[in-house]
């Protein structure tokens, strides 16, 4: 998987292009949403107070290599079974 990689996908629901599909470290995740580990295909449901400055939960995984997350949605609770559609539509592996 090109950690490069850069899709978008434009909303059913509006006309606005979301930032779904996009590959960044697990470690810059600025922005709510349900994720990919890229690593081993498990879904990350990242809230709101999750990536809020000063607020918790936090997470932090250390490692000596960068490990590369995709949003596949802007909701966090986005359901299962369409967490697995949605990661099969961006080729991403699914371990969930």
């Amino acid at each position: 998987m090109n950690p490069a990689k850069n899709n978008t996908q434009q909303s059913t629901s509006s006309s606005f292009t979301s930032n779904s599909g996009t590959c960044v470290a697990f470690d810059s995740i600025q922005d709510p949403g349900c994720y990919i580990c890229n690593w081993n295909g498990h879904l990350v449901r990242i809230p709101e107070d999750g990536v809020t400055p000063g607020r918790s939960p936090m997470i932090n995984i250390v490692g000596a290599e960068p490990l590369y997350v995709t949003k596949i949605s802007e909701n966090p609770f986005v359901t299962v079974t369409k967490a697995r559609l949605l990661a099969s539509n961006f080729d991403l592996p699914v371990n969930f």
